[in-house]
C-alpha cells in the first residue's frame, strides 16, 4: 500500500524504494525524517506555485541530498553536496535512468545550499532548494498552513531538529572544512569547529601569484 501524507503520495516505484533503502542503511533517523520533510515541503510549494515536476525525481533528490554527510558516501576532498550528487548519479546510472533526468537530480542535490542560484533552475532543482530552506530555516513559513505542516511533522518528526542538525552537518565535513569555502556551511564550521580559520576570498586575490 502507498503512503499518503498531507494528500501527497510518497513515490513507491522500485527506483524510489531502492533509494529509500540506501538512506535507511547509511543515514539515521534525523536524515530520514528531514529528507522526507524536504520532499513533502518541496511538493507543497510546487503545488502552491502551480509548477509541473517529476515527483519520483524530486523524491530521490530529497533522499540523497544529505547522504554526502554520511561516512559511506563522504569523500576526502569534495563538498558533501557533490558527494551526495555523485552517489545519486551512480545509483541512477546503474538503473538505466536517462541522462537528462540524472542531470536534474545531480543539480538538485549539488545546488541545494547554493543561495541565489538553485531557485532559478528547473522545478525539481528549485523545489529541493525550497524544501530544504523551509525545513531548515523556515523560509516562506506561512506559505504552508499550520494544519498541513502538522501532518508532515507528525509523519516525520523534527525531534529537536534545530539543535541536532548543525552538529550533524559538522560531523559530515569536519575532516575537510576547506570544502566549505564560499558556501554557507562555513558558518557551521565557524560556530562549532574549534580553531577553524576560514579561507578569505579577499586574501586569495591579494596574495595570488600575480605580480600586479
Amino acid at each position: 500500500m502507498s503512503t499518503i501524507i498531507a494528500d501527497i503520495k510518497i513515490p513507491d516505484s522500485k527506483l524510489a524504494i531502492g533509494a529509500a533503502e540506501l538512506l535507511r542503511e547509511h543515514g539515521n533517523d534525523l536524515l530520514w525524517n528531514h529528507s522526507h520533510r524536504v520532499f513533502l515541503f518541496g511538493v507543497l510549494q510546487g503545488q502552491n506555485a502551480a509548477v509541473k515536476f517529476d515527483p519520483e525525481l524530486l523524491y530521490i533528490s530529497a533522499l540523497f541530498h544529505d547522504l554526502g554527510l554520511t561516512k559511506h558516501y563522504s569523500s576526502a576532498d569534495k563538498r558533501f553536496e557533490v558527494d551526495g550528487a555523485n552517489a545519486a548519479r551512480s545509483y541512477l546510472q546503474q538503473h538505466g535512468v536517462p541522462d537528462t533526468s540524472i542531470r536534474l537530480v545531480w543539480d538538485a542535490i549539488a545546488l541545494h545550499t547554493t543561495i541565489g542560484v538553485a531557485q532559478y533552475k528547473e522545478p525539481e532543482v528549485a523545489l529541493i532548494y525550497s524544501g530544504v530552506g523551509y525545513d531548515v530555516m523556515g523560509e516562506n513559513f506561512d506559505s504552508i498552513t499550520e494544519e498541513v505542516r502538522e501532518k508532515v511533522v507528525s509523519a516525520f518528526p523534527r525531534n529537536n531538529f534545530k539543535n541536532k542538525i548543525l552538529p550533524s552537518f559538522l560531523e559530515g565535513f569536519k575532516h575537510k572544512p576547506e570544502t566549505t569555502f564560499g558556501n554557507i556551511k562555513a558558518d557551521v564550521c565557524a560556530r562549532l569547529l574549534p580553531g577553524f580559520q576560514g579561507i578569505n576570498f579577499c586574501d586569495c586575490v591579494l596574495h595570488s601569484p600575480w605580480k600586479e
